[in-house]
């Protein structure tokens, strides 16, 4: 009986490299998969934030609109504190805890034009007698001081008085504004908010006050007078 021994050269019979491509093989197919999973994982993760991203942003969207507003002045009405084409913040939310005072610029809506929004100075409060005497304004037989600067009015009218929850506004260009002399009492309902930050023009950047022009309340304003002052001191 003739025993079985290798020779040179014969064909290797053996299942090792058969094993070691098959192993490599199936290596190369998990890293394929590994690769799709963190693939699909990424994708997932950029859509999550962009979802993340679209809702905190409709969430701060709707709170602002809830806190404030842009406005956009038009016409003449308000000079010579606003002007045709300025733009304005308006806040929403002050007036649900407080009462609106004399002086406060508001923005509204006119009770014989809904659908518009109307800027004018509040100038009497409920249960105040307001009457006009040749432009002149007086709140209970007494004549009002404006701060705030006005064009005063040509025109007179009776005594008037205002109802609960009720205002009477007047625009400070008085003989170009359609306001309450015109078309009576406004109703606290209608107003929108207070007119609180003129953002543009550039120029006019500034709080909205009820005791001052606006021309003295802008950035622009207190850095003349800044530098005025800074050039007074250094000639002292």
């Amino acid at each position: 009986m003739s025993s079985f021994s290798e020779e040179p050269g014969r064909e290797d019979l053996s299942l090792g490299p058969y094993l070691t491509t098959t192993q490599a093989e199936m290596s190369d197919v998990a890293s394929a998969q590994e690769a799709q999973a963190g693939s699909a994982k990424s994708v997932r993760s950029v859509v999550g934030e962009i979802l993340e991203t679209i809702v905190l942003t409709l969430i701060i969207f709707f709170v602002i609109q809830t806190l404030v507003r842009n406005f956009r002045v038009v016409g003449t009405s308000m000079e010579p504190n606003l002007y045709n084409g300025q733009y304005l913040i308006i806040d929403k939310v002050s007036y649900r805890f407080s009462e609106p005072q004399v002086g406060d610029v508001v923005v509204f809506e006119p009770p014989n034009r809904p659908g518009e929004d109307y800027v004018k100075r509040i100038i009497g409060l409920p249960g105040q007698l307001v009457e006009i005497r040749d432009g002149q304004v007086f709140i209970d037989n007494k004549p009002l001081e404006e701060p705030y600067m006005v064009r005063r009015g040509s025109y007179s009218m009776e005594p008037r008085r205002v109802g609960p929850d009720e205002y009477f506004v007047l625009g400070d260009n008085r003989d170009s504004s359609s306001d309450s002399h015109m078309w009576g009492m406004l109703p606290r309902a209608n107003i929108v908010g207070r007119a609180w930050i003129s953002y543009w023009p550039p120029s006019s950047w500034g709080l909205i006050t009820r005791d001052a022009p606006t021309s003295t309340t802008t950035l622009s304003y207190w850095l003349r007078t800044l530098l005025n002052l800074d050039n007074q001191s250094g000639k002292e």
